[in-house]
């Protein structure tokens, strides 16, 4: 398990390699540069703008810039926001919390919501109940999340009232702060809820299907023992593997909703750098959001030997 372990961290870093590459080129091949940006509002001359991307090091040729660019991530430093006049990591710790806490709440309100709809689903096949679950699954799944999250303001912010509209109750109360995170986990959540619903009824069918099942069955056990001790932890294993991949696509996804509802996470700072042609912001969030992936899918692979002890790696 160490070797495996190790395995996978070494190979974390090519993988974060070419996260680094595509961001540097991807961002670099867009129209405009930050210097246009800054100084569009002003007429700069041709001499001025020459003189501030001398300044930021924009008349380098790239492959010098990016060799810049990756010597000073091995050292952990990511540079400093042209626009913000602050380092990239203190934007990044500032942010973190608001967008952690959409994710994880989002996660919690698909896992408490989604297996046991799947489970539900799956106990009665073919039944009622389980065409409603699936109708609402698909359902879920297919609405899109900024949609979803301007429906949720237009009903409970703005014609119920129960919820803030736009923030994250930065610098109130846990009160406020809670308040701020329910429509937005919701918007976010609604599509991985619907998704595990899905794949935990998928998985406890056909687990349902197999011979032990069956014989535990056959030995009188009672159908809650069968389900608990038997059937569900292997039904799982496909399940944690939604669950653990789901909260990077939940990272990623907070970009709209953190955009719709105005809050001060990582997703709203990627978006206000896009428009600015921050660089190093762009850059240092995009990193960030590879890294979490590639914890994720290792956190992940060692969850599966807790749930099998069948799965084993070499």
């Amino acid at each position: 398990m160490g070797r495996y372990v190790l395995r996978r961290i070494l190979l974390a870093f090519p993988t974060l390699f070419c996260i680094l590459l595509a961001t540097f080129l991807m961002i670099r091949l867009a129209p405009g540069d930050p210097a246009d940006a800054f100084l569009e509002e002003i007429r700069a001359t041709p001499e001025t703008l020459a003189r501030l991307r001398h300044h930021l090091g924009l008349d380098r040729p790239l492959p010098v810039q990016f060799a810049y660019y990756v010597g000073r991530a091995v050292r952990g430093e990511f540079g400093t926001s042209y626009f913000h006049g602050r380092p990239v990591l203190d934007l990044l710790r500032s942010r973190l919390p608001f967008t952690l806490e959409l994710a994880l709440a989002a996660t919690v309100l698909s896992v408490l919501l989604g297996i046991p709809l799947g489970m539900a689903a799956a106990l009665h096949r073919a039944s009622a109940l389980d065409y409603l679950i699936s109708t609402v699954a698909v359902l879920g799944y297919s609405l899109p999340r900024f949609w979803v999250g301007l429906l949720l303001i237009l009903i409970f912010a703005l014609r119920l009232e129960w919820f803030p509209v736009i923030g994250g109750g930065a610098g109130g109360s846990l009160v406020s702060r809670l308040s701020h995170l329910v429509l937005p986990a919701i918007a976010v959540g609604i599509s991985q809820t619907a998704l595990l619903a899905r794949m935990t009824r998928t998985s406890l069918l056909e687990v349902l299907q197999q011979d032990y099942v069956r014989t535990a069955r056959s030995k009188g056990l009672p159908g809650r023992i069968v389900l608990g001790r038997h059937a569900l932890r292997p039904a799982l294993i496909p399940v944690v593997t939604v669950v653990g991949l789901g909260i990077g696509h939940l990272l990623t996804g907070s970009i709209v909703v953190e955009t719709v509802f105005v809050r001060p996470g990582l997703g709203t700072l990627l978006v206000e750098a896009i428009r600015s042609r921050d660089y190093p912001v762009v850059q240092g969030t995009l990193l960030f959001f590879g890294m979490g992936i590639v914890v994720l899918n290792i956190v992940v692979d060692l969850v599966y030997t807790a749930l099998d002890p069948r799965v084993r790696y070499g």
